[in-house]
């Protein structure tokens, strides 16, 4: 006989739908502390989901029985619904396939290639990060997401990527997934979304950044080779010779910009604020990147020298994951253990109760960056920010290449307190975001190292 899981009611997970919507961290951690490391749940009193921090659960879930369990609803109605058929919204062999022909625009050759563009974008956002800072603290979040998403973008579609159209893209995408975080958490009001006009208005929003892309594809079809990431989508060619069509491109395109930039810029957020709040730790980071780098911009293959800036990340990455959750939905019966998981059954892997789980990280909520260094070990599938199996985030490399190059740069350039009187709070929505900003204070560090500041013309 199958081991009964522990169920929260239909009626107190109706009562507790506020209280998830505000903050579906605190709720589950609750329960989790009252239930074990697996329990039962229904979203918005609705939807039935097993909620896990089990990481003989995860790893079954994800990767050992990974063919059983597709993304569940949340994903693949709701984001394929704004975002189209692509890589996040669809499965089997269709999915297999598309992540093949995309997976060459992540390897270490791409990534060289991609190192030279990435750079020119971050010197573009820093001239107008120095012109932001002059005028006084500024909230890191929305700065380091005009970063990343700028970053992002003309890694995908080149130089010539307007800052408008770039403005317009990114801020359809944060719109869109605040509502869908909201239809998946309250589902109740899905009916009102429709009659209220606010679903129209949110597909109008998509048509726009869907149009501005499309015209970008368009154009470059009739252009020459470009060595971004899109000329990886519009060279990708299927067995029988033909290459994905303009609507896939789109699809495509648009689902690597969700993915690839919130990921960066949350992970750098919280990354910088730890960093203020640990002087001896940032100045061992800053020491390690004068030794590797000198004045030089960073590239990929600088990457593997930077081990103790690369502990500092997973760590940062261990407190606050930027993709809290991972959801999956049963295609046939399953069991783990003793546990039965029947088909149709929707299992929530709580990424961030994995990352805080006492039994597996002693005192979880300190900041301790030498739980990555080399010889230590953590038990499998409890430290998964990017995911894990064979879904696992398909950008994990540039993403990681990404928060060095930024970091590497600011820290090069600036010194940077927290702004007294905050309160610096998460708050769980598709990502874990910061939930009042993080206000700071930076200042150039020419005045204490005039031969070490590297222009960003350099």
């Amino acid at each position: 006989m199958p081991t009964p899981i522990p169920a929260v009611s239909r009626l107190r997970s109706l009562a507790d739908s506020p209280a998830m919507a505000a903050n579906p961290v605190k709720v589950l951690a609750k329960y989790t502390e009252l239930f074990g490391e697996t329990f039962r749940f229904y979203l918005g009193g609705i939807k039935e989901a097993i909620v896990t921090i089990d990481p003989t659960v995860i790893q079954h879930v994800l990767k050992t029985n990974a063919e059983n369990y597709q993304k569940s609803e949340i994903q693949v109605k709701r984001m394929g619904h704004f975002l189209g058929k692509g890589l996040l919204t669809t499965h089997g062999e269709a999915w297999r396939t598309q992540r093949r022909l995309i997976q060459k625009g992540f390897d270490r050759k791409q990534l060289e290639v991609l190192s030279a563009i990435m750079q020119d974008s971050l010197a573009e956002s820093l001239r107008d990060f120095d012109r932001q800072i002059h005028v006084g603290p500024v909230d890191i979040y929305p700065q380091l997401m005009k970063m990343t998403f700028a970053m992002v973008a003309r890694s995908l579609f080149g130089a010539k990527l307007k800052d408008e159209d770039i403005d317009i893209v990114s801020q359809t995408i944060c719109t869109v997934q605040e509502f869908i975080v909201r239809q998946t958490l309250q589902p109740y009001l899905n009916p009102w979304f429709e009659v209220s006009g606010e679903l129209r208005r949110h597909e109008e929003m998509r048509a726009r950044a869907d149009g501005i892309l499309m015209a970008y594809i368009k154009t470059r079809r009739q252009q020459a080779p470009g060595n971004d990431l899109l000329q990886t989508l519009l060279d990708a060619r299927y067995s029988d010779g033909e290459g994905m069509t303009d609507e896939l491109v789109l699809s495509e395109s648009m689902q690597l910009l969700v993915a690839g930039h919130e990921t960066s810029s949350n992970g750098l957020s919280w990354l910088l604020y730890l960093l203020s709040t640990h002087p001896d730790c940032l100045a061992k980071v800053r020491q390690e990147f004068d030794s590797v780098l000198g004045d030089a911009p960073l590239s990929f293959s600088d990457v593997p020298k930077l081990e103790f800036a690369t502990q500092v990340i997973q760590e940062a990455l261990r407190l606050y994951p930027p993709f809290w959750m991972v959801d999956r939905m049963a295609v046939a019966d399953d069991r783990v253990g003793d546990m039965a998981i029947p088909a149709g059954s929707m299992v929530i892997v709580c990424v961030y109760g994995a990352h805080h789980a006492p039994r597996h990280w002693p005192v979880p909520e300190t900041f301790d960056p030498e739980r990555f260094a080399k010889g230590n070990v953590h038990t499998p599938f409890t430290h998964i920010p990017f995911g894990a199996g064979p879904r696992g985030c398909i950008g994990a490399h540039y993403a990681m290449l990404q928060i060095l190059m930024i970091l590497s740069d600011l820290l090069r350039r600036y010194d940077f307190e927290l702004t007294p009187g905050q309160t610096i709070e998460a708050r769980p929505m598709v990502i874990l975001r910061p939930k009042q900003g993080i206000r700071m204070t930076f200042t150039k560090v020419t005045a204490r190292d005039p031969d070490r500041l590297r222009t960003a013309e350099v």
